[in-house]
């Protein structure tokens, strides 16, 4: 099946931009003011989302079962749905097996679920090296995978998005689901990065 993707007049963050651009020249914007008002949304709100999923999953077997095997309908549980969300399909972490999500030709991204898409995974770099050297990119994030861990990668498109769910933590046991939320990261849920618990939060 081919590779579809929107139409680049189409993409929504492509108009963005543009608005934005022109706001930002006509002195209507703050660009100081409007970067953090991004960052909010891409690293605390917008992840937020995809966190309280993963913890479910975490504490909820049958939810881990839904998710895996319908990740739309199980992610509209939390109300999650719309544009950027419709196709979605959760892949587990195990201790055997790491995922990582990519999309190749642009940036297909699940915006409902992590928030808005980070400029490295925009980024022609990322998008053609997490194909052919995928140990290699998570080494530079700073994520050394064995290698009797395979690696597989997930080209998302326009049609189909993906959410890793990644490995709970070791020492989280005592931990409600609220602060597993709290411990997931939006870098683990497109599979650069690894969850832990904090040393204060461990449980003994």
């Amino acid at each position: 099946m081919a590779h579809e993707h929107p139409d680049a007049a189409a993409d929504p963050a492509l108009r963005v931009k543009a608005l934005e651009t022109l706001l930002i020249e006509k002195g209507l914007v703050d660009p100081a003011a409007l970067d953090a008002l991004v960052d909010t949304f891409e690293h605390r709100i917008g992840p937020r989302n995809g966190a309280r999923v993963v913890a479910r999953a975490w504490v909820d077997r049958a939810y881990k079962e839904r998710l895996l095997t319908g990740a739309t309908a199980a992610i509209a549980e939390f109300g999650y749905t719309g544009m950027q969300g419709e196709h979605m399909v959760a892949v587990e972490n195990t201790p055997t097996g790491h995922n990582l999500v990519v999309c190749t030709l642009c940036s297909c991204y699940p915006w409902p679920i992590l928030g808005l898409p980070p400029v490295w995974y925009k980024s022609a770099p990322y998008r053609s090296r997490a194909v052919i050297d995928p140990r290699g990119v998570l080494r530079e994030f700073g994520l050394e995978i064995g290698d009797d861990v395979e690696i597989r990668v997930w080209d998302s498109t326009a049609e189909i998005r993906y959410l890793v769910l990644p490995e709970r933590p070791t020492g989280s046991k005592q931990l409600s689901e609220a602060q597993l939320a709290e411990l997931v990261t939006r870098d683990a849920m497109i599979g650069t990065a690894k969850i832990s618990v904090p040393r204060s939060g461990a449980s003994r």
